[in-house]
């Protein structure tokens, strides 16, 4: 073989694997801080480097994806007690988000916290998962690799959804998959109805109830008609981030204390504030009263920025 064909060999392997990356950019830390010299740390470092080769390495969907287009998410683990040898209780902090057309910035599409997350793990052991049989019971390393899993079908969910209206729903139904199997036993929360009203069971079911399809309509319309919209054309990109603010409203009205309502605000105040901060007079108001009242906890905020 020449030297112009092999080069060309070459290229051509290079962009087939581009298109078949990964989906997921991901970037994991175990955080040790409040473990007692009893445990080695280095545990944590390699659980740190097998959950995130876990989530990168692992095709997650028949989507071809390039590089350029992998989904930035971070997860940080914070463990918070050793509750018996290789069992922790930890905090879980999911990052995701996705870039703005003609912009260096990039918006949040998940930025959300669990408190709550027993898992037992022992160093080196397999970091596994298995779409088609989710198990383990209580506090196996079966529930970790669960709740990864599951975040990471409902990051790249969002982020489709957040590019094609309900383009998300094959991978939140995967999600759900793993909801209905999701491992059982003592000190594991999260995956049933009776765990409270902000965990994985209550996301998934808002984001796979068809009495809430609406919601898929409209993180379409903040991240594609409004925010990738702002260069080309800042008024009209605000006013459909207005539209989809007014929808959420209408929809908190027939659906109040929804999950998927606080879990889409989560993070966003900053945001809004940003986006409609040259905005006219009544634009402003009326931005001020929607997100007052969609996102009570940053009510102040809103009226010191914008008014």
């Amino acid at each position: 073989m020449n030297k112009n064909n092999l080069l060309f060999v070459v290229a051509v392997c290079i962009i087939s694997l581009q298109a078949q990356a990964q989906e997921l950019n991901a970037r994991v830390t175990v955080m040790s801080n409040k473990v007692g010299t009893a445990v080695d740390k280095k545990v944590f470092n390699t659980l740190q480097n097998q959950l995130t080769n876990f989530l990168n390495t692992r095709k997650w969907t028949n989507d071809s994806y390039r590089v350029s287009e992998k989904i930035d998410c971070s997860f940080i683990i914070n463990i918070e007690s050793v509750n018996e040898p290789n069992v922790y209780k930890a905090s879980l902090a999911i990052q995701a988000a996705r870039p703005v057309f003609n912009a260096s910035y990039k918006s949040a599409i998940i930025n959300f916290q669990e408190s709550d997350l027993l898992f037992k793990y022992i160093e080196f052991q397999p970091v596994e998962f298995n779409d088609t049989r989710v198990q383990g019971t209580e506090a196996s390393v079966a529930n970790l690799t669960a709740v990864f899993a599951f975040y990471a079908y409902t990051i790249i969910g969002m982020d489709n959804d957040s590019f094609s209206p309900k383009s998300g729903e094959v991978n939140f139904s995967k999600a759900q998959n793993i909801v209905t199997n999701a491992p059982e036993g003592k000190g594991i929360n999260g995956w049933r109805v009776f765990d409270g009203l902000r965990n994985r069971y209550w996301l998934n079911e808002n984001l796979v109830n068809s009495r809430y399809n609406i919601i898929h309509d409209i993180i379409y319309t903040y991240y594609r008609a409004g925010l990738d919209k702002m260069y080309d054309n800042e008024a009209e990109a605000r006013s459909n981030i207005l539209q989809a603010l007014i929808q959420i409203q209408a929809f908190n009205k027939e659906n109040p204390n929804t999950m998927i309502l606080q879990f889409f605000m989560q993070g966003k105040a900053q945001e809004i504030i940003g986006i409609f901060k040259n905005a006219m007079p009544p634009e402003k108001s009326r931005i001020i009263e929607i997100a007052s009242e969609i996102d009570i906890v940053n009510a102040v905020k809103y009226k010191q920025e914008l008014q």
